[in-house]
């Protein structure tokens, strides 16, 4: 018969196991607390790549990256802690844990067999997280779909393209990433002209329309550098196409690009010089 001591000595051991598991949770996750904290506000950890700043929405982006890592690293301690925790219970009960230990390797080697797209696609959103390759805002192509970045999770990116349409991007399934909206775009303008047009002189006309443009608000806020005037760029039955390109703040190419047509457009149709068809 067991005494009262043999009795309470695996009690008393349960009982501070869990507790201890308990407060080493607490700990950790104030801890990752701290981290994602710091994320959020910029201060970002050696260990992981900083973020680009000048995307848009950077503040909204640093923060959903910050919480998606943070949902992640708590998850992870959680399993652990716990599933040592609970495995020292069953030693302080006397049963023998090695079947068990070997049993859960089996079914982890089925299910990661059986969920194997599955695990692929949270590892690669894990990666792309910590690596910052996109995120909320940032106009992307990921080869299935191109358009805006709506949301970023481990298993899938939803994007909107042009037309409205929304497409799930499985994580696992990005093989390449081409980001529009980091650090800087480049707006590229394209004029062409009938091949009686005196080249020369339509490339000074539109390339003093683009620089007059580009030092008057609101585009003196959104370029990053001087035009650059290309030349002839390309050449085709009805026209010679001249180049112009600017560099600007992040995603901001497109709006640029615009204003300049038209600036460069109403240049060369006040110098009688028209583009061609």
């Amino acid at each position: 018969m067991l005494t009262a001591r043999e009795l309470l000595d695996p009690l008393l051991g349960i009982v501070g196991i869990v507790l201890g598991a308990v407060v080493l949770r607490w700990l950790v996750h104030r801890l990752i607390a701290r981290l994602t904290d710091g994320l959020a506000a910029g201060r970002v950890s050696s260990l992981l790549r900083p973020h680009r700043s000048g995307s848009p929405g950077t503040a909204e982006r640093r923060a959903q990256r910050a919480r998606t890592v943070g949902s992640l690293l708590r998850s992870v301690a959680s399993f652990v802690i716990f599933g040592v925790a609970f495995v020292l219970v069953l030693s302080k009960l006397g049963i023998n844990i090695a079947p068990i230990i070997a049993s859960a390797g089996v079914v982890g080697v089925a299910v990661g067999f059986g969920a194997q797209n599955l695990i692929k696609d949270f590892l690669s959103g894990i990666f792309m997280m910590l690596e910052d390759q996109y995120g909320v805002g940032d106009v992307v192509d990921l080869g299935d779909a191109t358009g805006t970045v709506e949301m970023v999770g481990l298993r899938i990116t939803t994007v909107r393209d042009v037309n409205g349409t929304v497409w799930y991007v499985r994580n696992g399934t990005i093989t390449a990433v081409g980001n529009s909206t980091q650090r800087f775009g480049v707006a590229v303008v394209d004029v062409p002209v009938g091949y009686s047009a005196d080249v020369d002189q339509a490339i000074g006309i539109a390339g003093e329309a683009a620089r007059q443009a580009v030092t008057r608000k609101p585009l003196a806020d959104e370029v990053l550098g001087d035009v650059e005037t290309l030349g002839a760029q390309d050449l085709t039955q009805a026209a010679i196409t001249l180049r112009l390109t600017v560099k600007t703040k992040p995603g901001r190419q497109w709006a640029v690009r615009r204003a300049l047509t038209a600036d460069v457009k109403m240049a060369l149709d006040t110098a009688g010089i028209t583009a061609a068809a």
